[in-house]
């Protein structure tokens, strides 16, 4: 196949687009492989389609491999589906809903659990019919309240979901594993660096849950990697055990005092302020959980993690506490707050803490007073921890919950998760299979996920350097792209290697527009072909030159033999 820069709907660009951060949005916008049409949502030009549908084509050889079979549902979904499985509240605003002429509701699906439950329902009924896996490759929906970073945070994006279907837990986890196989052969294909990590279940519920992550500065999501052993999870999924303590530590402490702290509203201008670290310091969140005031204590070196206190509080509504919430609690004073009884008296509000607030630990907080704090503050002496939830941030260097090694904290883009549904979704519509002995059998299910479009941007931002893009040869557009410069033949003996490289089964962008050499040099850096191939003075010689684009190497090659030299690479 040759394709002809001429003919191709592409225009480049030199400066980076005003609204794009990081440098996958930056470089598919400059290369015409995307294009802005709304925030969160982009056309894919001709060249970024060919990618995103080779990904999906990795993606479908990989499921098709461990016996996936591919459907399609409709994008366009009726509200009392996801009513019966209670998502149809509880994804709250980032689901997109509609209501048609005759005023039935409607929802643009964001993932199809229900769907194919119900599918499977209709059509399967024996034990013999199992077990099933099924996939779609197609476009969700969810309507972000920041969309960014390109289409790695959209609000449309193509996604791989799929499905097994078994009877009973072996068979589940069975299944389970031949996805987190099939998972780890599509990324190594798609030339990614990437990570299996402990994850959340999250709205998806089940017993277990992994996310793959590729490793980037720019990734939206956090996790953990153990010096030592082979522990990884995402710090929402990292677990903190609670001290063994005794009741006669609280009584090792000096006795609380209160003291006065001017300007001192937060962590950093207290712990300058009296001289200690902000890990001697008690960090107080004050949310609402259900409309009621929680306090949630950690570590002032520490932040809350507002996802694993959803996570923990589930299915409770959290919210932060707004300015009108502390006008309407004038007991509440904000920057001063501390345990109730961190003064002697306080405000009434229940109080939740890290396990690291244990039993026996003292510490300088808030005394619920302007300009006021208190020392020597000692959980279990001074004030009583309701419960305990593991919801602080980690820190590098924190030890691994499995060996007490030193982890490590890194940022990644998640481009996959699994998760082992078990009955959550076959209950609610009570999806069972006739056994052998003629009692039902309630199915247990699996869902795995892939971000397609998300994945074109990762390998992006792994892949791209300086110049532009750099496509693995799997995902690439074209796998040659052939540069002539000069006019003493040099456009002749490039279409005649064009068509030499199309006959021998290789993908040719023949860049034959009449722009100067550095344009076109520039340009096939931008694009980010494999190989790129320049017809320039050496044919003289009877030789090209060969650029590896992802390692910058040149060398020269034969015209007579580097057609066979590529094709056989």
């Amino acid at each position: 196949m040759i394709t002809r820069m001429s003919a191709l709907f592409l225009r480049t660009l030199r400066e980076d687009p005003a609204d794009a951060e990081v440098p996958s949005h930056k470089l598919l916008v400059r290369a015409g492989y995307i294009r802005r049409v709304a925030a969160g949502i982009y056309t894919w030009l001709p060249l970024g389609k060919i990618v995103l549908e080779n990904v999906a084509r990795v993606v479908r050889e990989e499921m098709d491999a461990i016996g996936g079979q591919e459907v399609l549902f409709p994008a366009l979904l009726p509200r009392e589906v996801y009513e019966a499985s209670g998502r149809w509240e509880a994804y709250g605003p980032d689901l997109f809903r509609l209501r048609d002429r005759k005023g039935s509701d409607l929802l643009l699906g964001p993932t199809h659990e229900e769907m194919f439950t119900l599918l499977v329902k209709d059509l399967y009924s024996s034990y013999r019919d199992y077990p099933v896996i099924l996939y779609q490759v197609q476009t969700k929906y969810r309507d972000e309240p920041r969309p960014r970073s390109g289409v790695i945070r959209g609000r449309e994006f193509v996604m791989k979901d799929s499905y097994s279907f078994d009877l009973d837990d072996e068979a589940l986890r069975a299944s389970y594993e031949l996805h987190r196989s099939a998972y780890e052969r599509i990324f190594t294909r798609l030339g990614l660096d990437f990570r299996t990590v402990a994850a959340m279940s999250g709205l998806m519920g089940g017993s277990a849950s992994e996310e793959f992550l590729a490793p980037c500065p720019i990734g939206e999501d956090t996790f953990v990697q153990c010096s030592t052993c082979d522990y990884a999870a995402n710090v929402e999924a990292v677990q903190v055990s609670v001290p063994d303590v005794s009741a006669q530590d609280a009584l090792a402490h000096p006795p609380l005092e209160v003291l006065e702290t001017p300007g001192t509203p937060t962590i950093e201008t207290l712990a300058a302020f009296l001289g200690v670290p902000a890990s001697a310091t008690l960090k107080n969140l004050l949310v609402k959980v259900d409309g009621e005031v929680v306090a949630v204590g950690v570590p002032g070196d520490r932040e809350v993690d507002v996802g694993k206190l959803e996570a923990a509080l589930a299915p409770a509504r959290v919210d932060l506490l707004e300015p009108a919430d502390f006008d309407a609690r004038p007991d509440l004073v904000k920057g001063y707050v501390g345990p109730p009884g961190a003064s002697g008296s306080g405000p009434a509000f229940r109080y939740y803490a890290d396990p690291r607030i244990a039993v026996g630990t003292a510490w300088v907080t808030g005394a619920n007073r302007p300009d006021r704090h208190a020392r020597h503050v000692v959980a279990g002496r001074d004030f009583v921890v309701e419960r305990y939830l593991d919801v602080a941030t980690v820190l590098s260097g924190d030890p691994c919950p499995r060996c007490g090694s030193p982890l490590s904290v890194d940022r990644g883009i998640e481009i996959g998760h699994i998760f082992q549904l078990g009955r959550r979704f076959a209950d609610t519509f009570g999806l069972d299979a006739l056994g052998s002995d003629g009692h039902p059998i309630r199915i247990t299910m699996g869902s795995y996920g892939i971000g397609v479009s998300r994945a074109v941007a990762a390998v992006a931002e792994q892949s791209a350097d300086a110049a532009g893009l750099c496509w693995p040869a799997g995902i690439a557009p074209f796998d040659v792209h052939l540069v002539p410069v000069g006019r003493a033949g040099q456009p002749e003996a490039a279409e005649q290697l064009a068509q030499k490289m199309a006959a021998a089964g290789l993908r040719v962008l023949l860049d034959d527009r009449p722009v100067s050499a550095g344009v076109k040099f520039a340009d096939a850096d931008l694009l980010g072909m494999p190989t790129i191939v320049i017809v320039g003075k050496a044919l003289i010689e009877g030789q090209v030159e060969v650029k590896d684009r992802r390692t910058g190497e040149r060398r020269r090659a034969r015209v007579d033999t580097v057609v066979s030299e590529l094709a056989a690479s």
